[in-house]
């Protein structure tokens, strides 16, 4: 049989894949149709799925993970050239005469066995503190929110590239047959609601094949359209009308060789399922009342943060591959201290009852749940700082991201910061070594797992990235 160049390199790249990946899954079957090819050790997966609680406008590390005591000395103090060493600044404070630094306004302390430092404002998040592994020397290249975020899910700062998730869909494959592999979920938060918007390219496929795209929820009114047949139509009709498009589609493949007509067969298939998948999957009349109030009130309104980390959960116990929480809110350029109250009233309780929801089903050994923006905040304030406010812009040298369960070295804080919170001083950790860390976690090479795409081989970390070993237990 004679396939196109895309087809034929789709299947050479699982073939490859699937040899040097954990477990050798598919490695039998394959083994009878080609010669063994002696490969590097693939990493013994850790975790089956991925619930990743990202905060979208990014969290200030220095009011939240990564306290500096040393500047209430320095309170109102420019800045030092010799720390900002010339850093490129945003069109917000690229106008400003001087740069005075703005201690935090909130208590730290530290939690659990492993003396892990939290803000006041996250005790629910400290109380986990030996669970998670506190990454305090993210960095990353992009210094804007559509950059940023577009290169923390993808590897890329321009769009078009798949995201984390379709990446995971297209090497692992799925085993919810229900479901799709790749879910996201999106909340508003009540810090700042007009927050920066996020945009269905941050779950695409890019070049991928389409069906290992990301599946949003809709976080008001109906969360998926259409789910139930249109009047006088039952589910023996509806079958036999898929049925019917499957013999076109075919026959369309057979004609064109494009395997977006397979991609289109999937996906009705999948939306098949998925009106009896997602009710059952969004009714939490079956959930105890202890559980309901550990995730806080706004676990039944449907479409909060609260409610999207319940779902979350519900959605690893079916194992859907990859979970992603969208969390608006996060940007707070002016009156951070009352915003940022309202971002932990919205997550801090909801984060700490999915990571015990997990424990307590005894999930969070094969979970792993990634917590963090896309980059992170200033130690000197943007606008006026006054005695009981301030503001603060957008910093890429360094922020904080938190990673608990699978595979990960709980009660470990990795990685230090200058005593301004402005530079990494030890084991800086950039966004390429997260995103390989995470694959790796999952059973795979983040070098082996490539796609050909307009004549180069593509991987979610580019040319570059390293696992961070020592965050691994």
């Amino acid at each position: 049989m004679n396939l196109p160049a895309s087809a034929l390199q789709d299947a050479l790249n699982r073939r490859l894949f699937l040899r040097q990946s954990a477990g050798g899954l598919g490695l039998a079957a394959l083994a009878s149709l080609t010669n063994p090819v002696a490969a590097a050790p693939a990493p013994v997966a850790k975790a089956k799925r991925v619930i990743y609680l990202f905060q979208s406008g990014a969290p200030s590390q220095v009011d939240l993970f990564d306290p500096k005591p040393a500047m209430e000395k320095r309170r109102g103090e420019d800045l030092p050239a010799s720390i900002r060493m010339g850093q490129r600044l945003t069109t917000m404070t690229s106008g400003q005469a001087k740069f005075p630094v703005a201690p935090s306004a909130f208590k730290f302390q530290k939690h659990g066995k492993s003396d892990m430092w939290f803000s006041e404002l996250v005790p629910g998040m400290a109380a986990h503190a030996d669970d998670w592994c506190m990454v305090r020397t993210a960095h990353t290249e992009a210094i804007n929110h559509d950059p940023a975020i577009t290169f923390i899910q993808t590897g890329s700062q321009l769009p078009g590239r798949p995201s984390i998730g379709a990446w995971l869909g297209y090497g692992l494959g799925s085993e919810c047959k229900d479901l799709p592999a790749y879910v996201v979920l999106t909340s508003f938060g009540s810090g700042r609601p007009d927050d920066q918007p996020l945009y269905d390219r941050l779950w695409s496929a890019g070049f991928l094949p389409s069906q290992h795209q990301g599946v949003k929820l809709r976080n008001k009114g109906d969360a998926v359209l259409y789910l139930s047949d249109p009047p006088g139509v039952g589910r023996d009709d509806r079958r036999a009308t898929l049925d019917r498009l499957a013999v076109l589609n075919n026959q369309e493949f057979g004609r064109s060789n494009d395997p977006e007509t397979k991609a289109r067969t999937a996906q009705y298939e999948m939306a098949f399922r998925m009106q009896t998948s997602v009710p059952d999957l969004l009714d939490l009349t079956k959930e105890t009342k202890k559980t309901l109030e550990a995730y806080g009130p706004d676990v039944s309104r449907p479409g909060s943060y609260a409610a999207n980390c319940l779902l979350a959960r519900r959605m690893a116990e079916r194992d859907v591959r990859f979970v992603q929480l969208f969390h608006m809110g996060w940007d707070h350029h002016g009156g951070l201290p009352k915003a940022i109250r309202g971002q932990c009233k919205d997550t801090d309780r909801a984060t700490s009852a999915l990571l015990t929801d997990l424990k307590d089903r005894d999930m969070l050994k094969d979970t792993l749940v990634v917590w963090g923006g896309e980059f992170g905040r200033t130690i000197y304030s943007q606008g006026a700082l006054t005695a009981t406010d301030y503001g603060r812009d957008h910093h890429p040298r360094c922020f904080t991201v938190l990673m608990a369960g699978a595979g990960v070295k709980g009660g470990t804080t990795y990685g230090e910061t200058d005593e301004f919170g402005y530079n990494v001083t030890d084991n800086p950790v950039h966004v390429h070594d997260l995103n390989a860390t995470i694959l790796h976690l999952l059973g795979i090479n983040h070098e082996k797992l490539t796609y050909k795409f307009q004549g180069r081989d593509f991987r979610l970390t580019d040319v570059h990235g390293n696992v961070v070993k020592g965050i691994l237990s």
